[in-house]
């Protein structure tokens, strides 16, 4: 008498080399995303700057971005002209204080902007995005 299995006795071995397949390709998907946030969206840093909006421009081939500079004062002369200077380069994504800025070349103006450990093209050329401005009218440069 031969022995023919039954089908209900037949038991097949799930595939595993597609389940680990499968989690390995998630855990390196979530590692990519933890990575992708943390270099251009997390903060690395905040702070405040206070100088001469010397240029800021609306610039770019395909994504035009706001870019500005700022000189930074360390020492000044008895005309309040700058001796000793560093430039602080930004990138504005909002409309409003992009709009500020375009009108306060030759101004004093505070910038409060957040430092990216990154950058992305539609977002600006620098990792540091600003976010608002306040403009000091009281002290400007006489235009000639």
């Amino acid at each position: 008498m031969d022995f023919v299995p039954n089908d209900q006795t037949t038991t097949t071995r799930p595939r595993r080399g597609r389940g680990i397949l499968g989690k390995i390709l998630l855990v390196i998907i979530v590692i990519l995303a933890i990575f992708f946030y943390w270099k251009y969206f997390m903060n690395y840093s905040s702070g405040i700057r206070y100088g001469l909006l010397q240029k800021f421009s609306h610039k770019g081939n395909i994504f035009k971005t706001y870019e500005g500079e700022l000189i930074l004062s360390s020492v000044t002369s008895n005309n309040n002209v700058a001796l000793a200077s560093e430039k602080f380069y930004f990138s504005v994504t909002d409309k409003n204080t992009a709009d500020k800025l375009m009108h306060s070349q030759g101004h004093y103006v505070t910038l409060y902007y957040n430092q990216k450990h990154g950058t992305l093209s539609w977002r600006g050329d620098t990792p540091y995005i600003v976010d608002s401005v306040e403009v000091d009218t009281a002290n400007q440069l006489e235009r000639r």
